[in-house]
């Protein structure tokens, strides 16, 4: 007899239902949130599990690693692409828990990709300097703002991190937006030795492994944004076509199309965001040191806008990546915008 199990996972507790190959429910419970728990619900059914599914939530690192340590076979659910039938009137925890397992028994299971245990922390330790970035960013839009409303001129960004605690002073005649500033700018600086910290130790640990390391011929990609696509891509054989990774980067439309109108939306979130910023941000940097990405561009937001025109670029960086570290060539400006 073989059995399938699904754990629909949350924050303090998951339920695990159990069913066999004849879809009869043979366990269900709720249990909280404890390794010993969980192996203590599976123990009897060991032998004749062919699959452990777990829904893909914020926490399922230390489920999934337990489990796969005490040889359990793993599937991590994609919850943004199941699709369960609309035809249901209630669901709960003990429903979808049965669902999972359904699903891998009819072999439908949308699958996630259960990143290596060993680099998963690295690139974790990349993600954080990318929410610094952006906290760092907004201190600086901040304190633009104050002074294009107060002063009536524009500072660059590389002015305002190049500023320093007395600058405050000679900026500003009231005391509540030279302490605004002065707080701006503390923080700003902060911020910048951690993104350089983190930066660093990042360097130290990890190298562009031989795939990779034709990504920094793509103008617009240096070093950290090459270990960042590097470490969210993983094994770029996992995607089978071109498509499927520049979908997973976020670089394609969303639209649902129906006789050349549209219809609505699909899950536009489905795919890895921290690509999606990588590619984007490639393509910022590519527009300023590469007249042939410039002029792409320029192209697009003629008939477009920038946002679109920047997506565009993002998408051909994305399609060039994928055959460069699939085939391990060096970027071909000319093919690219041929």
């Amino acid at each position: 007899m073989e059995t399938y199990a699904g754990i629909d996972l949350h924050s303090s507790n998951n339920y695990i239902g159990i069913m066999d190959e004849q879809n009869q429910r043979l366990y269900g419970k709720r249990i909280p949130n404890e390794l010993n728990s969980v192996l203590m619900a599976l123990e009897p059914f060991k032998d004749t599990l062919k699959g452990v599914v777990v829904e893909s939530t914020y926490n399922w690192y230390w489920l999934v690693d337990g489990l796969q340590k005490h040889g359990y076979k793993l599937h991590l659910a994609n919850p943004s692409a199941i699709k369960q039938y609309e035809g249901i009137k209630h669901t709960d925890d003990r429903w979808d828990s049965f669902w999972l397992a359904h699903m891998k028994h009819l072999n439908i299971l949308p699958e996630g990709y259960i990143y290596p245990k060993e680099q998963r922390a690295v690139r974790d330790l990349l993600r954080r300097r990318l929410f610094f970035v952006r906290h760092r960013t907004a201190n600086i839009l901040s304190l633009q703002s104050t002074v294009t409303r107060n002063l009536g001129i524009k500072m660059s960004g590389n002015d305002i991190k190049k500023l320093k605690m007395g600058d405050a002073n000679n900026l500003f005649d009231s005391s509540n937006l030279v302490f605004m500033a002065k707080n701006n700018i503390s923080t700003i600086k902060h911020l910048g030795r951690i993104i350089k910290g983190i930066e660093k130790e990042v360097k130290s640990q990890v190298q562009l492994r031989k795939e990779f390391v034709m990504l920094t011929t793509i103008p617009g990609i240096g070093i950290i944004l090459g270990l960042t696509i590097m470490l969210e891509t993983g094994d770029i054989g996992r995607f089978y076509k071109v498509g499927n990774f520049s979908s997973y980067c976020r670089c394609v439309s969303s639209n649902r199309l129906s006789n050349g109108k549209k219809k609505g939306e699909n899950n536009k979130k489905n795919g890895n965001k921290y690509l999606s910023w990588a590619y984007v941000e490639a393509a910022h940097f590519a527009i300023r040191h590469s007249a042939r990405a410039q002029g792409f561009y320029q192209k697009k937001m003629a008939r477009t806008n920038g946002a679109v025109a920047t997506k565009a670029l993002a998408n051909k960086l994305a399609r060039a990546s994928y055959y460069i570290m699939r085939d391990q060539v060096p970027f071909d400006e000319d093919n690219l915008f041929r």
